[in-house]
């Protein structure tokens, strides 16, 4: 079986730590490393954090790497659980994992091209602020051609914000990074809030997690259980979206999505920074740039999921790691 070569750009992050222990769990991944990014809380949290999730998922051989510890331009903003900072040991068990030395912009750059070089190019799964990627293709602008393409989560079209009226939280965080991303060259998936928020995870999903994904599984039982995400003014039902999670699922189960191509933009400056727009019907009158996800099927990427961290579970000592 031929195995996606990803790259993990991630903010660590209730959502982060799904994604990250869904695509090491996954055999059609193979995960070359995590690149960590300040987001949802301080470089030094969000790097923390990183450490744990690979920890608790038994895959010592991922290697960690800090990367921007701030967006380009704008002031810093933090995600709404800011306050939580590095998940606590009672809700994620200390592992024994530490940070690499090399920087994570140095390691995409050397990652892109030595996939360039060897003709197999690698997917970047962008699920944080996208900081880290923009500076490597600002500084070294040939690593384009070692991406076949970006996966990222981040913005909202029809579905508005969610830290903003009008703004995805990745994408406020760092639009002058999200431009560059956009503006690359490098095809890009788009995962917005219009399609993460059609599939809602319910208490009963949160303790499949628990009862059959092992301490991975646990791991993310607390850490869903004790930060609430869900929203019934808004959802009209129970349940909240774990939204990061679907950039693993697209790259193993493309037939659960809909999508279509667009130009995307960022707007960088004003009150309405971090607004996102996708133009359908090219009334822009430019080629577009990337493939939006539209829609979910709920029930199957809910699946997927909980028989990806499951995997956890069934793993017994002696045993090959879920993914490795």
């Amino acid at each position: 079986m031929s195995r996606q070569r990803v790259i993990i750009d991630a903010d660590p992050g209730l959502d982060d730590a799904a994604a990250i222990l869904m695509a090491l769990a996954s055999p059609e991944i193979d995960v070359l490393g995590l690149s960590v990014v300040a987001g949802n809380v301080p470089l030094q949290d969000t790097m923390a954090n990183a450490c744990k999730i690979v920890g608790v998922s038994g895959r010592t051989d991922v290697p960690v790497y800090a990367g921007a510890a701030g967006p380009l331009v704008r002031e810093q903003v933090f995600g709404k659980y800011a306050k939580i900072g590095a998940f606590s040991d009672d809700l994620v068990a200390r592992g024994d994992i530490a940070p690499s030395e090399e920087n994570a912009v140095r390691f995409i750059v050397r990652s892109a091209r030595e996939a360039a070089e060897a003709g197999e190019p690698i997917t970047i799964c962008a699920i944080g602020p996208m900081t880290n990627l923009a500076l490597a293709l600002i500084q070294h602008p040939d690593v384009a051609r070692g991406i076949r393409q970006i996966v990222s989560m981040g913005g909202a079209f029809t579905a508005l914000g969610h830290r903003t009226p009008w703004a995805e939280f990745n994408v406020l965080a760092d639009p002058h990074a999200a431009e560059i991303v956009y503006r690359s060259g490098v095809p890009v998936v788009v995962m917005p809030l219009d399609m993460t928020f059609q599939a809602l995870f319910t208490a009963e999903h949160f303790k499949s997690f628990g009862t059959r994904g092992g301490a991975a599984g646990g791991a993310l039982y607390n850490l869903f259980s004790t930060f609430d995400r869900s929203d019934m003014a808004r959802f009209g039902r129970p349940g909240g979206p774990i939204h990061d999670a679907t950039t693993i699922a697209w790259l193993i189960r493309p037939e659960l999505f809909t999508s279509r191509k667009a130009t995307v933009g960022t707007q960088v400056t004003g009150l309405t920074m971090g607004y996102t727009y996708a133009d359908f019907y090219q009334k822009m009158d430019r080629t577009p740039n990337a493939t939006v996800v539209t829609d979910v099927d709920e029930a199957g990427f809910i699946n997927l999921l909980i028989e990806r961290i499951s995997l956890y579970g069934s793993t017994a000592p002696g045993r090959q790691t879920p993914g490795g």
